[in-house]
């Protein structure tokens, strides 16, 4: 279930962080809102699956898989340029969060 937990604060992680670019500087108010909203579920969700989970690993991932999420939707949804020292950046923030996990 703590996994289950993780997954669900990384995805409304993600899309607090998605409404805060839609909120267009908090001029759009259903996003602007929504951006509480899913960062409290998210917080919610990462303190249930710290139950069971390591601190350090949990928010890793937590941190980690969402910062890759974002730069999809950013790359996909908003048109955000791709470079080379993104992309590397983002392999070196898996293999961080692979590393607490196996170390």
């Amino acid at each position: 279930m703590a996994w289950f937990y993780l997954v669900l604060a990384i995805f409304t992680e993600v899309a607090a962080t998605t409404s805060m670019k839609l909120s267009d500087g908090f001029i759009n108010i259903v996003p602007s809102i929504s951006i509480f909203v899913f960062y409290a579920l998210s917080l919610v969700f990462l303190s249930l699956s710290l139950k069971k989970l390591d601190l350090g690993f949990a928010y890793a991932t937590w941190a980690g898989l969402g910062t890759m999420l974002i730069f999809f939707i950013g790359v996909v949804f908003f048109h955000e340029p791709v470079t080379v020292l993104k992309v590397i950046s983002l392999f070196m923030i898996i293999f961080g969060v692979m590393g607490l996990k196996l170390l």
